[in-house]
This record gives C-alpha cells, sequence and structure tokens, in this order.
C-alpha cells in the first residue's frame, strides 16, 4: 500500500520502495468545426477588406448622404441615367433561348425593367451586391432573390486563387444561425482545385451572384463610390448652411438713433418714448435727432470662392465637370465637350462591369433551363447560344463630323485605289473605322467579299440581259 506523501516526508524510513512514476500523456484534440476555413488569423495573412465595423458604418453613412446631400445624390444618380435611360435588354440569336431569357428579364418577381436601376444605384451605394438564386427543378426558371449587404458577414475567397469569391457567408442571427450561399460561377465545379472544390460543398444553403466594385484582388468586399468624397460631401453641406445662417444675418438690421446734445437722462427718455417705424409709416423729428439703418458686413463676396474650391475638390474626385453641378465657371460648348469625355469613360466602364453581370445571369438562366428540360448544358461556343446585354448610348453621337469625315475618306480611298497606291482590302478598313464613329460595325473582310459578289452577280446579269458596259454607260 502507498503511504500518503504527508506521512513519507516526516518519516522517511516508513517508505520502503519509492512510487512507480506517472505516465505522462499529451493532450491531443481534432478541430471538429464545420466553417474553419472562414476564420481569420490574428496576425499573419494580409487582408484588403475594411474591417467590419468600418464597412458597416461606410454603407451606412452612403445611404444617408444620398438621401440628404444633393451632390451625392446627383453624383449616383447621374451613372444611373445614363446607364439606363433608354432601358437595357438581353438578346440571343436563338429563338428558343429568347424565349428563356425574356422570360427570366420580365417574370414579375425579376422585373428587371423596373428592378435594375435599384441594383446599379445600391451597388454604387454599397459597392457590392448579392443576389440569391431560386430555380424551378422541372422548368429550369429563375429567379432573383436579394440579399441586404449589411446582412453580409463574410465573402469567403478561393484558398488558391485569394481575388475569386467562392461564397458568401451571412451574419449570424439572433439564433446563432447563418446562410452560406454558393457564387455562382458559370462553368463545372472542375475549373477550381480540389480543396476549394471540398469548401464550396459546405456551401449548401443555395447559390447566389455576388457583384463587386472598387475592390482590390486581395480583398473579398467592395467599397461604396462615396467612400473617398463621404467627409468632404458633408464638409460641404456643413459649409452652406452656415453660408444660410450668414444670408440670415446679412438681411438684419437696426436703427441707429443720434441725439445731438442730449444729455443721457435725454437720451433714456427717448429711448423709452421711441420704437421702430412700421414700413411705409411717417416718421418726423427736428434736427437734433438723426436716424439711420446698420447693416452687418460679413464679406459675403469670399464665400463664393471656397464654396467652388470645396465643390470642384468633391467633383473632380467623381470625375464630374463643373458644370454639371450647376457651376458654369469658364466653360464654353468647346470646352465641355471635351471635359465630359473622362466621365463618359467612367460611366463606360461601369457599364462595361453590368453588361458582363447580365450577360452571366442571361447565360445562367439558359443553363438552368437547359439542364432541366435536356440534361445537358448549352453550347455557348455556338453564336446562336451568345448571349448579349444590349444598353443605350451613353451619348447622343454628333453624326454631322464623322458623316463628312466619311465621305471625303471614301473620296479619299477611292483615288488611292484607282491611282494603285494601296489595297481595296485597306480602303474598306479605313471606311469601317469612320463608319464606326457613327455606331455602324462593319466587317472589312467580309464587307469587301459580299461587295464582290454583287458586282459579279450584277455582271452575270447585265451580261445576260446583253448589256455591256458601255451600252450600260449610254443608256445612264
Amino acid at each position: 500500500m502507498k503511504l500518503p506523501n504527508w506521512i513519507t516526508r516526516m518519516l522517511p524510513g516508513l517508505g520502503a520502495t519509492d512510487p512507480a512514476p506517472e505516465t505522462m500523456r499529451e493532450a491531443a484534440g481534432a478541430n471538429v468545426d464545420p466553417d474553419d476555413e472562414n476564420w481569420r488569423k490574428l496576425t499573419g495573412d494580409a487582408d484588403r477588406d475594411l474591417s467590419p465595423m468600418t464597412q458597416a458604418r461606410m454603407q451606412q453613412m452612403a445611404a444617408y448622404l444620398w438621401e440628404s446631400n444633393l451632390m451625392a445624390n446627383r453624383l449616383v444618380e447621374l451613372g444611373v441615367a445614363y446607364l439606363l435611360a433608354e432601358g437595357v435588354k438581353l438578346t440571343c440569336k436563338d429563338a428558343e433561348a429568347q424565349k428563356v431569357l425574356k422570360r427570366f428579364w420580365r417574370d414579375p418577381i425579376n422585373n428587371m425593367p423596373l428592378k435594375l436601376a435599384e441594383k446599379v444605384r445600391e451597388l454604387a451605394l454599397f459597392g457590392e451586391q448579392c443576389y440569391p438564386v431560386f430555380v424551378n427543378e422541372l422548368s429550369g426558371h429563375v429567379r432573383l432573390g436579394y440579399l441586404d449587404p449589411s446582412l453580409i458577414g463574410r465573402v469567403v475567397m478561393d484558398p488558391d486563387n485569394g481575388s475569386q469569391p467562392i461564397g458568401v457567408i451571412t451574419r449570424r442571427d439572433a439564433a446563432g444561425n447563418c446562410l452560406r450561399y454558393k457564387v455562382i460561377i458559370n462553368g463545372p465545379e472542375e475549373v477550381f482545385t480540389a480543396r476549394t472544390r471540398k469548401i464550396r460543398e459546405s456551401y449548401a444553403d443555395g447559390e447566389c451572384f455576388y457583384v463587386r466594385v472598387n475592390n482590390m484582388a486581395a480583398g473579398g468586399r467592395g467599397r461604396s463610390d462615396l467612400l473617398a468624397q463621404a467627409d468632404w460631401l458633408d464638409a460641404y453641406d456643413e459649409f452652406l448652411f452656415g453660408e444660410l445662417d450668414r444670408a440670415k444675418f446679412l438681411r438684419a438690421f437696426f436703427w441707429d438713433v443720434t441725439i445731438t446734445g442730449g444729455t443721457p437722462e435725454d437720451v433714456k427718455r427717448r429711448a423709452a418714448e421711441i420704437s421702430a417705424p412700421a414700413p411705409g409709416a411717417v416718421r418726423v423729428h427736428n434736427d437734433a435727432e438723426q436716424w439711420k439703418t446698420e447693416t452687418p458686413d460679413l464679406k459675403a463676396a469670399d464665400s463664393s470662392e471656397h464654396a467652388r474650391l470645396f465643390r470642384n475638390h468633391v467633383l473632380g474626385g467623381a470625375t464630374i465637370p463643373e458644370h454639371w453641378f450647376g457651376g458654369g465657371g469658364d466653360v464654353n460648348r468647346s470646352t465641355a465637350g471635351e471635359m465630359g469625355e473622362p466621365t463618359f469613360k467612367v460611366f463606360s466602364m461601369r457599364q462595361g462591369l453590368w453588361k458582363i453581370v447580365l450577360e452571366d445571369m442571361g447565360r445562367y438562366a439558359l443553363r438552368r433551363a437547359s439542364l432541366a428540360t435536356t440534361g445537358a448544358e448549352p453550347d455557348f461556343e455556338d453564336e446562336a447560344y451568345e448571349v448579349e446585354a444590349v444598353f443605350p448610348e451613353l451619348t447622343a453621337r454628333d453624326t454631322t463630323k464623322w458623316a463628312a469625315a466619311l465621305q471625303q475618306v471614301a473620296t479619299a480611298m477611292l483615288v488611292m485605289v484607282n491611282a494603285k497606291l494601296i489595297s481595296r482590302a485597306t480602303a474598306v478598313k479605313m471606311l469601317a473605322t469612320v463608319a464606326g464613329r457613327l455606331g455602324v460595325e462593319i466587317d472589312a473582310e467580309d464587307e469587301l467579299a459580299n461587295a464582290e459578289q454583287d458586282a459579279a452577280t450584277k455582271a452575270a446579269n447585265d451580261a445576260f440581259n446583253g448589256l455591256t458596259p458601255a451600252k450600260d454607260a449610254a443608256a445612264a
């Protein structure tokens, strides 16, 4: 029997033998958390996203500025108007595929002619949009849902490709539950590595389209178009409210009454007797009393330059010219046209992004319809299934100068071809370049081949009718 330790310490002789050494075991365990890949390290990996608190604050401020700040509202609404004013449509050459696209586009829940403006606006405001999809398993018909950006907890990136989002995880609700959506990729899962495919399998709450702007490649979340301007927009509003208060003070005045040779008692007595005259009233006094009005001199002329400075700082950061926001400045018609070019480039880039997004949605609608009805993927290599999002022109084209240029180029090309200085193919390419400025896209090679074929056909018909070029010219 082993004696207690306190007895052996007091009476060492009683311990006949030393106790057997205890076996030491190292603690071991396994992580059974199903979403282990979604935890961030406290140190180590670089993260280009804003902190969750800053991201939420950015979205709140963007919505507040859009609602209450005139300039912020215009910065966002100008882009929406230029992108969508005349409407957008999805087209496809295949007749059956076009029916699928039309059904998706005009579905009473999707209602893209009405809701597309909301989507474009909120992408600019919040920097990201998430649309869960709901698919009819029998027909493959697709309907879009909406996940408010404030409910997005995290966007998960591909561990083998840090710029590719693969999943969206919502914030946990009161019960501690969250939804895990798989980001839609119009392609087979084999485009991902085995590790990424295993991660995507855990997103079992459905699929979603995830769109982001102003993001960095190493970050998952988008940023608002108003993020950089938010403080300046608020400061400009405060400045204008201050100017409003100053304008009120400028309209204020008071009567200054001077009593010549009066004693302090005379002044007090007269002050108790008089009152400010009403408009149109008659005031009578002798030469010992003088009345005049006094107004504050607050140097109001200085404020206009300050307002222009602050306004142009914000507008310049958003690539909006001054005369688009009520400021004429030193702008004339010629310079105004040149100043708008950078703005249209920015709008065109955003239009290109939405073109890609809508075409992806259209291809997804065709894929799900084809899988539900035929069990096979549509052949998107076939031109008949090529989905195109058709947007309105950003600006009305000035066709006058390009029409004149086309005539001049056509004359020059005719002279150069007859002089054998250039080939007919090069001449047609030159004409196609100018025609593109008029909104007509021409494939130079196809156009030349068709023209030569038409000429050959006409020559054969003339020969059949017994006409020769000389006779034809004489008849004309």
